[in-house]
């Protein structure tokens, strides 16, 4: 369990004060400039130093990705995207962020954006988030008045600006990609790649797309030093992370926790246990409605890390937990998720587009067992025809949820069918 002094966001649950003056009384923005004053390639080793992970997903290493940027500024401006666009069912740590912390992400910026020679930062931020925005907005707009971001951030003679875009709600602008399209004001598609955003960005300049926790842990280590993130957690899975905890639990919480900690502690200690006890648990989502289900029998042991969950065809994803307990129609959940992703597809890519609405009305069926047993099999095999077959991770985040339901709750599904055709042979025998 994680210690008190070991938590990065102490302003999580806004019982203090998220402007600058309550920032500086909890350390932000105390030691910047002396962070500034090493040269970028150290900025950058000592993230990587930290083994720090991408917090928005994906995993990937989080300086390995801020060192793919350009050495030398050409002609072309090098630019900070950060991704605030939130929309993953289940996920709601960047919106505590940006409202109860909002300065950790501004001071973040202002060292990532140094580190990759950005003269500014595009933070890209739900539109629905609007108590989130005004607050943030308002961090920067502090950070401004005091001459930490602008012209000579922080006395360092390095020129910075950040700058909030409100999006329009649209789940697929949560890609990178399709998040720089719509901040061009073009259409949220996702782009091919290569070429990737470090060499043809926003406006076709170098850029680095990144999550809001991502850079808000950022100035925390640097403080510490990297040795202090690395201590925590285990090899390759370190540091603290935020953990959203949802569902049939009897008190649905986020917090801040140490990478790997078994998942029966994180919610039992934090969030009350499952409503009728650990034995009336029937699944788990690990990581935001895109990851695969795991049934009680693995959430017993397994731990919450990156390495662990996706050694059980899972994963930590945004490392929202939604907890299902036995009174749940888990086939019913899950084609409630697939409807999400029929909605937001973007439609750019056959497999998706069409595949998405087909493996939707599927579901539906299997729901209330009006199916045959050889669609199920048949369901499988579409979901695979989807995953890795499309520009983005979308037909993934499609495919996997169904793909758990049918791998842990086939049984279920099957049953459901059974019992269809047996209510259908009993109505028959009674005309």
């Amino acid at each position: 369990m994680l210690k008190d002094e070991d938590r990065i966001f102490t302003n999580l649950y806004g019982w203090f004060d998220w402007g600058l003056d309550g920032a500086r009384k909890r350390g932000d923005w105390s030691t910047t400039k002396q962070i500034l004053s090493q040269t970028p390639e150290e900025v950058v080793e000592l993230v990587k130093a930290s083994g720090l992970r991408g917090r928005g997903g994906a995993g990937f290493p989080t300086g390995l990705k801020w060192s793919f940027m350009p050495k030398v500024v050409g002609d072309r401006p090098h630019y900070l995207i950060v991704n605030a666009d939130e929309s993953e069912p289940g996920t709601c740590k960047d919106r505590e962020i940006m409202r109860n912390d909002p300065h950790k992400l501004v001071e973040g910026c202002l060292i990532a954006g140094y580190s990759m020679r950005a003269c500014a930062a595009y933070i890209y931020i739900r539109g629905e988030f609007y108590n989130e925005s005004r607050n943030l907005q308002a961090a920067i707009d502090q950070a401004y008045d005091a001459g930490l971001i602008g012209k000579n951030a922080c006395g360092t003679g390095y020129d910075f600006d950040i700058f909030l875009h409100r999006g329009a709600g649209a789940y697929i602008c949560g890609e990178e990609t399709a998040l720089l399209e719509s901040l061009e004001g073009k259409k949220g598609q996702p782009r091919l790649k290569p070429p990737f955003p470090a060499a043809v960005g926003l406006y076709g300049c170098p850029s680095t797309v990144n999550n809001v926790e991502s850079i808000a842990v950022v100035p925390e280590i640097l403080r510490r030093g990297p040795e202090w993130f690395a201590g925590l957690g285990r090899e390759r899975n370190v540091g603290t992370k935020l953990f959203c905890i949802s569902g049939h639990v009897n008190n649905p919480c986020n917090v801040e926790e140490e990478m790997g900690i078994p998942l029966r502690e994180l919610i039992d200690k934090h969030a009350g246990g499952v409503i009728g006890g650990w034995d009336n648990l029937l699944a788990v989502i690990p990581g935001g409605s895109s990851v695969r289900c795991i049934p009680k029998s693995i959430c017993d042991d397994i731990l919450m890390d990156f390495d662990s969950l996706m050694a059980v065809k899972s994963g930590l994803g945004t490392a929202a937990v939604i907890v299902m307990n036995k009174q749940t129609d888990i086939v019913k959940a899950i084609a409630r998720l697939s409807y999400f992703y029929k909605h937001e597809s973007c439609g750019q890519c056959t497999p998706c587009r069409e595949g998405t609405g087909w493996m939707w009305r599927v579901m539906e069926r299997l729901v209330t067992g009006e199916a045959e047993y050889e669609e199920i099999d048949a369901l499988e095999q579409v979901t695979k025809q989807i995953e890795g077959h499309t520009i983005c991770a979308l037909g993934d985040a499609a495919a996997w949820p169904i793909q758990g339901l049918l791998t842990h709750f086939r049984g279920e599904v099957e049953d459901r069918i059974k019992e269809h055709k047996a209510s259908l042979s009993t109505l028959q025998a009674a005309e």
